[in-house]
């Protein structure tokens, strides 16, 4: 497995496939629709304006996982806090992608000196509460019945990560 920086043109396709996968099959997206090509342009686009990394995992070439953070809230008070979520294709899962990719966004925070990451993840996504649990991340909450999704009420977890940085945090 290769860690790299992924780009609009050179991963686009393989991270709609996954983001579309996890919409139409899981939990891990409260979404209805798929997302399109014009989608992923866009969401490039707010990554590369904020300057929020998309990491990937590659096996032999191809795309096999992502993980990024972006803004949590709006409000300027929240910039030290970053909202992540890691997507490994469903043919990947369970093979350690997901732990090598969030090790990777968590360096990329400390670097960018962020001080908390937060991960909203369904209640019954226990395997991605477990890999969070096993990198530090505690679980601060839960609401109940938040969404819904393939006939049923969804519950969402927060889990959050404090950093060490930044060293010298500011005001405004």
């Amino acid at each position: 497995m290769q860690i790299v920086r992924c780009t609009r043109k050179q991963h686009a396709a393989a991270i709609l496939d996954i983001f579309n996968e996890a919409i139409a099959h899981t939990t891990a997206l409260y979404e209805y629709q798929l997302r399109t090509a014009g989608n992923i342009r866009t969401w490039f686009a707010h990554k590369e304006a904020g300057g929020f990394p998309v990491i990937g995992a590659e096996q032999a070439g191809v795309l096999v996982g992502f993980a990024t953070y972006g803004t949590f809230r709006e409000r300027a008070a929240y910039k030290y806090t970053v909202e992540h979520s890691v997507y490994v294709h469903k043919d990947h899962r369970g093979r350690g992608i997901g732990t090598a990719l969030m090790r990777e966004l968590i360096a990329a925070a400390r670097e960018q000196q962020y001080h908390v990451l937060i991960g909203g993840i369904d209640l019954s996504n226990t395997s991605s509460a477990a890999l969070h649990q096993r990198l530090g991340f505690t679980c601060t909450g839960t609401i109940h019945q938040v969404a819904y999704k393939f006939g049923r009420w969804l519950d969402l977890s927060f889990y959050q990560l404090i950093l060490e940085t930044p060293a010298s945090p500011i005001d405004g």
